[in-house]
């Protein structure tokens, strides 16, 4: 059975990006790209108040090579 995702604030998922290593590498707009050293990268909207759907939460671990499970054990805890 699939793990229910949880839903996260964009800034939370950018945290969890800068702790696997990757840097923002421009901004367009409000969609902030983030790069790591090894040429993965991903793009995070930043809409103001607006969280990450799970969706948009699976596509950004696609684009990285990360299971969702592996993305979250990077998640900051407490």
């Amino acid at each position: 059975m699939a793990v229910k995702l949880p839903v996260l604030k964009p800034k939370g998922v950018i945290a969890i990006l800068e702790r696997l290593g990757f840097s923002l590498a421009r901004q367009r707009g409000s969609h902030q790209q983030f790069r790591h050293p090894d040429g993965r990268a991903t793009t995070v909207p930043v809409h103001g108040s607006r969280d990450i759907s799970p969706i948009l939460l699976r596509q950004i671990c696609k684009d990285i090579g990360l299971t969702t499970e592996e993305f979250l054990k990077n998640r900051k805890q407490g």
